[in-house]
């Protein structure tokens, strides 16, 4: 088994200060890294929670897997019914809807991301599944398929309701899709501000309830969340450089206790983690030597991206080999696994991905064959 050693370049010999876990004044809380899925902090984070309007992500996810398949486009026009009229009349937050009105999907979209409307949310529901029975049928299946396990929507905009149920880990994993899955409509939560031109009334200006977005320190989402019952809480991302982490907290005393606890905690995790790309997906190339073959390499990459996520301590210890049986005898299939490549920490392996080649390679002619195996015979070398 041929081992090849990448170098995976650390300054070794400096003092790293690491600081203890934060203190968060939350009842449930969790940190994630968004590309490596590496669990940073949590506390609790499958305690059950009422996730208030953080409920709206998951409507707005609904709409856009609509408008990504061409389904649905933002100028499309939805009645308000008096169901989702009266949502603005009710003491909830609210875009303000008229019964009667034709709004864009646009508008609604923006009054539920930034305004966070309830009456936009069963107005766009109501528009999208005919009922918002029907919609959260829907919302149920998107999260059962996207791995949230332990939660349950009653309705579209998270209004109290008790079957209306999730954890800050569902939160999180819900809130990574919608990042990754949707990049044209996303900045959406990155808007500080929506005018919504009202029938019968002057324009309503209303800005985001996200105070992160204000701070400048990188973050643009996601939602937060009020209910009597549960307090505040808020699913924020940040992004410094092409690092992005993730947090969700609940059951804050305050608004400005969700902000600066959350601020906190992001903070943390930035300042005491890296996140190391290893490999990208189809794109970073691997050279394994080969026997018999045209080339004395083989190209190879990996099918998944490689992130890998560690304490600034504990990054001087990583260590990235390239694993295989060789030099690897021609002929090979394209696709064929040639090498695993792995990821390891004081000696002990904490990620692997197989490397596959890129392209077919065939075999040299009899005569370079035969003078390449007495070669490799007599010297070992190919």
């Amino acid at each position: 088994m041929k081992k090849l050693f990448i170098a995976f370049i650390l300054v070794l010999n400096i003092t790293v200060r690491v600081e203890a876990d934060p203190k968060i004044s939350a009842k449930t809380a969790i940190l994630y890294d968004y590309d490596s899925d590496k669990i940073l902090y949590e506390m609790d984070p499958d305690l059950t929670i009422y996730p208030a309007s953080m409920t709206k992500i998951m409507t707005t996810i609904i709409a856009f897997d609509l408008l990504k398949q061409n389904k649905l486009s933002l100028d499309d026009k939805f009645i308000v019914s008096e169901k989702a009229w009266r949502l603005s009349q009710s003491g909830y937050s609210s875009m303000f809807i008229m019964i009667n009105d034709e709004v864009s999907v646009d508008d609604l979209l923006k009054g539920i991301i930034v305004a966070s409307g309830n009456d936009a949310c069963v107005a766009l529901a109501e528009g999208i599944a005919g009922t918002e029975e029907n919609f959260v049928d829907i919302m149920n299946e998107k999260a059962a398929e996207i791995g949230m396990t332990d939660t349950n929507f009653a309705n579209s905009s998270g209004i109290n309701d008790t079957e209306n149920y999730s954890t800050v880990r569902d939160i999180a994993i819900m809130s990574k899709y919608l990042i990754k899955n949707y990049p044209e409509y996303y900045p959406l939560y990155a808007e500080t501000e929506f005018t919504w031109d009202r029938t019968g009334g002057d324009p309503i200006t209303q800005s985001n309830r996200n105070n992160l977005l204000f701070k400048r320190l990188g973050v643009d989402g996601i939602k937060t969340g009020y209910l009597a019952v549960e307090k505040y809480s808020l699913a924020s991302s940040m992004k410094k450089d092409t690092r992005r982490l993730i947090s969700v907290i609940s059951g804050l005393e305050t608004k400005a206790l969700r902000v600066n606890q959350s601020i906190k905690l992001l903070n943390w995790g930035f300042r005491n983690t890296d996140t190391y790309l290893i490999s990208k997906k189809n794109e970073t190339k691997f050279e394994i030597k080969s026997w018999l073959s045209k080339n004395k390499t083989i190209v190879g990459i990996t099918k998944e991206d490689l992130f890998v996520t560690l304490s600034k301590r504990d990054s001087r210890n990583l260590k990235v080999t390239i694993d295989y049986d060789g030099p690897i005898k021609a002929p090979i299939e394209k696709d064929a696994k040639i090498a695993q490549i792995s990821v390891s920490l004081k000696d002990e392996t904490i990620k692997s991905l197989p490397i596959y080649s890129v392209s077919k390679v065939e075999k040299v002619n009899f005569l370079k064959s035969l003078f390449t195996s007495i070669n490799y015979l007599i010297w070992g070398d190919v």
